[in-house]
C-alpha cells in the first residue's frame, strides 16, 4: 500500500518532508528483504539512515524510551534479517540481538522521557520527544543522520528527511533493531524501579497495566513513578 502523506499538526516544529523521487521506493510492494529500504535510500545519496522506534507508550508506570540505530551496510548480509520486531522476541534473545548491534558496531542513540514530562505533554507528544533526543543522542556521536525512518504514522519535528512507516519494524532491519535497543534499555529501567518497590512487580509487568499491576495499585496506591494521567492510575492518585 502507498504511504499517504498525514498532517503532523501533533508536532510543534517542521519536518523535512519526503522528496517526490522517493516517493516510488515507499510505494512499492512489501519486500522480504528488510533491509531493502535502507540499501536503496543509500544508493540515492543518503549516507547515514536511521530507523527510529519506541517503547513504553501503554504502561501505567515508567518511561517512555527510544532508540535510533543506523545499521553498518558493510556487516555480513545474512545478519539483517536477525532484527524483527521485539515484541516477538524473548528477553533472552532480545538481550543477544541487543550484544550484536554492539559487536557490529551498528551506531545507537537512546532518548527518554519521564514519566512526569508524559503526564504533562501527553504520551504522543513524549513518544516523538524521545525519538527526537534519540537522534539527538546520534549526534552527540559527531554522527549526523540524513535520512529517518519512523516507526509508526508521525514524522518526527526534526528537519531530517523522513519516512514514518506503520509497522515499520516488518519493513526496515533499522526500525527493528531500535526497537530492541529501546525495548532492553527501558527493561533495564524498569527492574531498577522494582528493586525500589518490589510490590508492584516492574520486573515481570514493566509498568503495563497487568491485572496484578492494577490490584498493586488499588491495594498499595500509586508509587512516584506511576503516571498520573493515565485510566487506572489517576482515581488512586
Amino acid at each position: 500500500m502507498c504511504v499517504k502523506k498525514r498532517n503532523a499538526s501533533c508536532t510543534t516544529k517542521q519536518h523535512k518532508q519526503l522528496p517526490k523521487n522517493l516517493l516510488s521506493l515507499f510505494c512499492s510492494p512489501f519486500q522480504e528483504d528488510n533491509f531493502f529500504l535502507e540499501r536503496n535510500l543509500q544508493q540515492q545519496g543518503y549516507s547515514a539512515v536511521a530507523g527510529l522506534d519506541e517503547v513504553g507508550r501503554g504502561p501505567l508506570a515508567g518511561p517512555v524510551v527510544a532508540a535510533a540505530v543506523i545499521l553498518p551496510n558493510t556487516c555480513d548480509k545474512t545478519i539483517f534479517p536477525l532484527f524483527i520486531d521485539s515484541k516477538k522476541l524473548s528477553p533472552k534473545k532480545r538481550r543477544h540481538l541487543f550484544n550484536l548491534l554492539l559487536d557490529i558496531q551498528a551506531f545507537i542513540g537512546i532518548g527518554v522521557v519521564s514519566h512526569k514530562l508524559i503526564d504533562k505533554i501527553n504520551i504522543l507528544q513524549a513518544s516523538l520527544l524521545a525519538m527526537r533526543r534519540a537522534v539527538y543522542s546520534l549526534k552527540k556521536e559527531s554522527l549526523k543522520p540524513n535520512f529517518l525512518l519512523v516507526d509508526g504514522k508521525f514524522p518526527v519535528a526534526m528537519n531530517i528527511t523522513q519516512q514514518p512507516l506503520i509497522k515499520g519494524e516488518s519493513r526496515s532491519a533499522s526500525i527493528a533493531a531500535a526497537s530492541i535497543i529501546a525495548k532492553v534499555t527501558r527493561d533495564e529501567i524498569m527492574a531498577k524501579l522494582h528493586n525500589k518497590y518490589p510490590q508492584y512487580n516492574f520486573i515481570k509487568n514493566q509498568g503495563y497495566p497487568t491485572k496484578e499491576h492494577r490490584n498493586a495499585i488499588k491495594n498499595h496506591g500509586v508509587s512516584p513513578h506511576h503516571r498520573l494521567s493515565f485510566k487506572g492510575v489517576k482515581d488512586f492518585a
